[in-house]
């Protein structure tokens, strides 16, 4: 039997990133306010796509990461975003965003309980589980900076 509540925090987390990321500019999307903020919009959405893929999607699937190899770099954790200038548009990451989203719902709806409950960290005893969940909440906790940044941007 599979673990509804993982479909519906995923239905639920990405749904709101993508509803915060409607109508954001480009321009907007590469805002990243005051000097001690370092991440921009863009940066923050694309990094909710890299977490889900690398703690959730990749091990539920054994699959390579479906976004093109350049945006890990990019989007990786402890990046260097003020450096990079090969920026996706935003519209690209929404779409992978979407994407992932019908790619881990569907393969979450196919999962039995004993695969989600298999440790896959045997160092931390971190579960397939764990992993999927971690990677929502780091998702979600990206989502509340882009609030922020568009209310910066909002102040003006």
């Amino acid at each position: 039997m599979h673990d509804a509540s993982l479909i519906m925090l995923a239905n639920e987390v990405r749904g709101k990133t993508l509803r915060v990321l409607t109508g954001v500019t480009e321009e907007q999307a590469r805002f990243t306010g005051h000097a001690a903020l370092n991440n921009s919009i863009l940066w923050h959405a694309g990094h909710a796509l890299w977490v889900v893929e690398k703690l959730g999607v990749i091990p539920a699937t054994g699959e390579q990461a479906r976004y093109p190899a350049d945006w890990s770099p990019i989007f990786a954790a402890g990046g260097t975003p003020a450096t990079v200038t090969n920026w996706p548009s935003l519209s690209a990451v929404v779409s992978a965003l979407q994407e992932q989203l019908t790619r881990l719902t569907a393969v979450l709806s196919d999962m039995r309980t004993e695969r989600l409950d298999q440790v896959i960290d045997a160092d931390r005893n971190r579960t397939l589980r764990y992993s999927i969940l971690h990677g929502l909440h780091d998702e979600a906790c990206h989502c509340g900076e882009i609030q922020l940044l568009k209310k910066l941007i909002a102040k003006g």
